[in-house]
């Protein structure tokens, strides 16, 4: 049992979407049917991110670039800017899953070893830049991808809605971000020493490059599933041993719950009387339960007001560390750093989540509905 304690203290999130699934199982016994609900694409990119990233870490990569920052920071509060505005600026193009994949372990290998707090406060605003900045882009994140397919939106649709309020997400996360101190940076005496295997490097970058082509779907994530898998199994398996499966195992808890509480008529039938004229607010609340992928996903075939929708699962993608599920990630990562404060983190990452999803939301209102 104290193990066990142990264990969900340690894998929160994981105990959370795993016990919210097995729950969800009394209203929709197991079935075959369970297969539809995974996203499977999203599983098979998820997984080979984290090989790339691994694999990266291992030749070197990340800590070269890390003493690199730091040899040239000015200041610790222009690195953790730099690398906020890294996140947000990338996120629109690589997705926000791919943007905290790749900056998270560089923050952690630049301030992991010194002050506790400033490394929470900077993977706290990487990981806002990165699920705001991705609103920006059809292929930002997967809720924008699908509500743009679900709808039918030309490009010039899509910018006209969502430019605008990027911009002021920009302005609102470089405001936040600047209202932290962050101290100054420790400078290791020796800078730019890691050794980085340029083979290594070249192989695990090729893959990385692979995982945004899918991104871009210039290739399908059954192949580069596939390509991945192979390559690292005849390369350097050891690099498996690096893949979070817990996280992988989250995201299939939370498919299997929300495609469980959705295939209930009676909840259908109610989701349909709430949303009506409601889709910004109730989306943005929906997404905080089930995360704004699920909710986009659940709650389109109610509405026609892609607007408001489109603005509400990107919004709430803000808020608790399961609004959107690319938190999960940038939680994770930081868990297996060096002596976590869990608590901390979570009392930084939900005062600022909270504080701007309230502001954001009646931005929205306000200016955009």
């Amino acid at each position: 049992m104290a193990k066990l304690k142990e264990f969900m203290k340690k894998e929160i999130v994981f105990s959370i979407a795993c016990l919210l699934a097995l729950a969800s199982m009394a209203l929709c016994p197991p079935s075959l049917d369970y297969i539809d609900y995974l996203d499977l694409a999203t599983l098979e990119l998820l997984f080979c991110l984290m090989c790339a990233v691994a694999g990266l870490r291992h030749a070197g990569v990340m800590d070269r670039l890390a003493e690199t920052l730091v040899a040239r920071a000015k200041s610790a509060k222009l690195l953790a800017l730099a690398l906020t505005a890294l996140c947000f600026f990338s996120a629109m193009l690589i997705t926000n899953d791919v943007a905290l994949i790749t900056f998270v372990p560089l923050t952690i290998a630049v301030f992991g070893s010194s002050d506790k707090r400033r490394l929470i406060v900077t993977v706290v605003m990487e990981t806002v830049a990165a699920n705001l900045g991705s609103m920006a882009t059809p292929i930002g994140n997967p809720q924008n991808l699908f509500l743009y397919s679900h709808y039918a939106l030309s490009a010039g649709e899509f910018f006209a809605m969502v430019l605008p309020f990027a911009v002021l997400c920009l302005v609102l996360t470089a405001v936040t971000a600047a209202l932290f101190k962050y101290g100054i940076v420790e400078r290791s005496e020796r800078d730019n020493k890691t050794p980085v295997n340029v083979r290594d490097t070249a192989v695990y970058a090729a893959l990385f490059v692979v995982c945004v082509l899918t991104v871009l779907k210039v290739i399908s994530s059954h192949i580069c599933f596939a390509a991945v898998l192979v390559i690292v199994l005849v390369y350097n398996r050891r690099i498996l041993l690096k893949v979070d499966y817990f996280l992988l195992l989250t995201f299939v808890c939370f498919f299997v719950f929300v495609g469980n509480i959705s295939s209930v008529e009676a909840v259908q039938r109610a989701v349909s009387a709430t949303l009506n004229g409601r889709e910004l607010i109730v989306s943005a609340l929906a997404s905080q339960v089930i995360s704004n992928v699920p909710a986009a996903v659940m709650l389109a075939p109610f509405t026609d007001n892609y607007h408001q929708l489109l603005l509400g699962v990107n919004i709430g993608g803000l808020g608790t560390p399961v609004a959107s599920l690319a938190s999960l990630i940038s939680y994770k990562q930081y868990c297996a750093c060096e002596n976590p404060d869990r608590g901390a983190f979570f009392k930084i990452f939900l005062a600022v989540n909270f504080i701007l999803l309230i502001v954001l939301l009646a931005a929205a209102y306000l200016l955009f509905v």
